[in-house]
């Protein structure tokens, strides 16, 4: 989650949430719907919102891979959304920068008990905030009370002044240091982007590299994950690509393709729906932690707010979302949502089956569009995971 997303959601909380009881409605899989009929209606569910381009593919147990596409790519020219398309990974590479941090945890290069302050001395300080009561597992896990204050647009005007601008990781948390925490260390829940920043920056303090090259080390390369890369500073992405679009208000779309991602210096990763499914499943299956950190990965607390509204009865790990399913049992994930796209994904507690859906338009004007989109996609994703025959295109 963006501040952009942030500041959408507060702003429209006047809407009220008209739509919490809606969840359990939209993830009741029609009767007699193929696995592919169903991902078919899901994509083309989220295209009548009024979202520009969708595409999503799920991956079966026995590794077939279903694929479907709703829109288009170009809302001046009507091109096809291509399947194989790039996007911005934005949040998702939480759960990237969670397990680099848990992997230096099982080489005993770091602990997750360890103090802020010890491997970042003054950076966290003023207005209450104390990096000696601060831990790298309260970072992770969103409990550290760090206030996010990155920036973000809301209106067009923002949007063209501020999509090229640069930030460097200090200037971004000093930005929060001006804030009191919102609660003491380890008394609450909130979503701290910031608490990510301070993440990468212990990443590169413990091994001496930037954390998007231990990411690239660690996970991209031994996965064979070569449609995820690292953009940096770069406004644009790689090609297919489908253009980007922001609702900001009735009869206002605007495309958002072009900008610099704030965070640019940890979570600017581009992806796709292919190797996104692949590092989901590879994760949950233990082939990138010892057992031991991928179960603290998997140790969960309540999330609060208005972060409640988005993911109903969620629980958050260390880089890693807990979900309900509607057949029963739970699921794993991290949306993401930047510039334009969101992604929302899910895999099984056993890595076996997993899914990706990848929008490449952010309708954030209301609250009732944000939850009508979201709910919408996590139908999809809840559709494809209780899947029990056969997944053929």
């Amino acid at each position: 989650m963006t501040s952009t997303l942030r500041k959408c959601l507060v702003v429209a909380l006047g809407v009220g949430t008209l739509l919490a009881a809606e969840v359990a409605n939209a993830v009741a899989q029609p009767a007699g719907s193929s696995p592919m009929e169903q991902l078919r209606q899901d994509t083309g569910a989220i295209h009548a919102l009024g979202v520009s381009g969708v595409q999503a593919r799920v991956v079966a147990p026995d590794g077939r891979q279903s694929v479907a596409t709703s829109g288009t790519a170009d809302l001046t020219t009507g091109s096809a959304v291509s399947s194989v398309g790039y996007f911005r990974m934005a949040s998702t590479a939480k759960t990237l920068v969670a397990t680099v941090v848990l992997q230096l945890e099982a080489e005993d290069r770091l602990s997750l008990d360890d103090a802020v302050g010890h491997w970042l001395p003054g950076v966290v300080h003023g207005d209450g905030n104390d990096g000696s009561r601060i831990t790298i597992r309260q970072l992770l896990q969103h409990t550290s009370g760090i206030h996010d204050d990155l920036p973000g647009y809301t209106t067009p005007e923002e949007y063209y002044q501020q999509r090229y601008d640069v930030y460097t990781p200090e200037q971004l948390v000093a930005r929060a240091m001006a804030h009191p925490p919102d609660f003491p260390p380890g008394e609450g829940w909130g979503y701290s982007n910031t608490g990510y920043i301070l993440l990468d920056m212990i990443i590169q303090k413990a091994t001496g590299q930037p954390a998007h090259q231990e990411i690239e080390d660690r996970i991209l390369r031994p996965l064979g994950l070569n449609q995820t890369r690292w953009g940096g500073a770069s406004a644009t992405l790689p090609r297919p690509h489908a253009k980007a679009y922001q609702l900001f208000g009735p009869d206002s779309v605007v495309d958002v393709t072009e900008q610099i991602p704030v965070e640019h210096e940890g979570l600017s990763f581009v992806t796709t729906t292919r190797d996104q499914n692949r590092f989901l499943r590879a994760l949950l299956a233990g082939r990138l932690l010892p057992t031991r950190q991928l179960a603290e990965m998997k140790r969960t607390v309540p999330v609060s707010g208005e972060v409640q509204q988005l993911w109903p009865g969620g629980r958050y790990g260390l880089g890693l979302v807990e979900r309900p399913l509607s057949c029963g049992g739970t699921y794993w994930s991290h949306e993401g949502g930047d510039g334009g796209f969101i992604t929302l994904n899910g895999v099984t507690d056993d890595g076996r089956r997993s899914a990706v859906v990848s929008m490449s338009e952010a309708r954030g004007d209301t609250l009732e569009h944000i939850l009508e989109q979201e709910n919408a996609a996590s139908a999809l994703i809840d559709h494809a995971l209780c899947t029990e025959g056969p997944n053929t295109p």
